[in-house]
């Protein structure tokens, strides 16, 4: 499955979102997880550190890399982030309904890297193909944010992930760098900021009030200031 048709992957200097079909604006919304088995915990020495490192990491897991999920019955509304992902494979779409058709997309896109994404009570369907698992993300939570950052990496969240400042990205060929700085994880074209596909040099200052920023197929950045 991975890339699909539908998916609009050719960003436009300061005005399209790559992956974006729709705007829909909102905050944040906290998420619980679920719950995932494995026969690798179970088989673990009880007490043992192994044991309470996956149990751990289980209790974030929120539901699978593939699948269809109704908003509700099999996952909650909430924020949740895929992260490892290395092919460009990776797609998923927020949708109105079931029905498959275009006009029921309410965002999507392909990943490299981290994306994040908030599913709204409104969202009727999550659709996931070709991710790694997903996991639940309490949007209020601190972190220790880095002053450098992978340029294939994703989306970042200011103030966990990276450092807000302005970073530098280098040597970026064939206008192929895009950058984003936006206010949620919902996708739409009301959640950016501002944006810009680069060749050679790009700078960009990220603001403590952003929320997200998103890096595709640039050089690494480096916090300058």
């Amino acid at each position: 499955m991975g890339m699909k048709g539908k998916v609009a992957l050719g960003a436009v200097v300061g005005i399209v979102v790559i992956g974006a079909v729709s705007a829909n604006s909102g905050d944040d919304s906290d998420s619980t997880s679920g719950d995932k088995g494995s026969s690798a915990s179970a088989q673990a020495k009880p007490g043992g550190k192994k044991e309470t490192a996956r149990a751990a990491e289980e209790k974030k897991i929120a539901f699978e890399g593939d699948g269809d999920f109704q908003v509700g019955p099999d996952i909650k509304p909430g924020t949740y982030r895929t992260s490892g992902n290395d092919d460009g494979m990776c797609y998923w779409e927020r949708a109105k309904d079931s029905s498959g058709e275009m006009d029921s997309l309410l965002a999507n896109d392909n990943v490299t890297g981290t994306s994040y994404v908030t599913v709204k009570a409104s969202d009727k369907l999550f659709k996931s193909s070709d991710c790694n698992d997903w996991e639940a993300v309490d949007t209020k939570a601190k972190g220790s944010p880095a002053a450098t950052m992978a340029g294939d990496g994703g989306m970042f969240r200011v103030g966990a992930d990276i450092a807000p400042g302005t970073y530098k990205s280098t040597g970026n060929k064939d206008d192929m760098c895009y950058w984003e700085r936006t206010k949620d994880a919902e996708h739409g074209l009301d959640s950016i900021i501002a944006n810009d596909n680069v060749t050679g040099s790009a700078v960009v200052t990220i603001s403590a009030s952003d929320t997200y920023f998103k890096t595709s197929g640039c050089t690494d950045w480096k916090k300058t200031g």
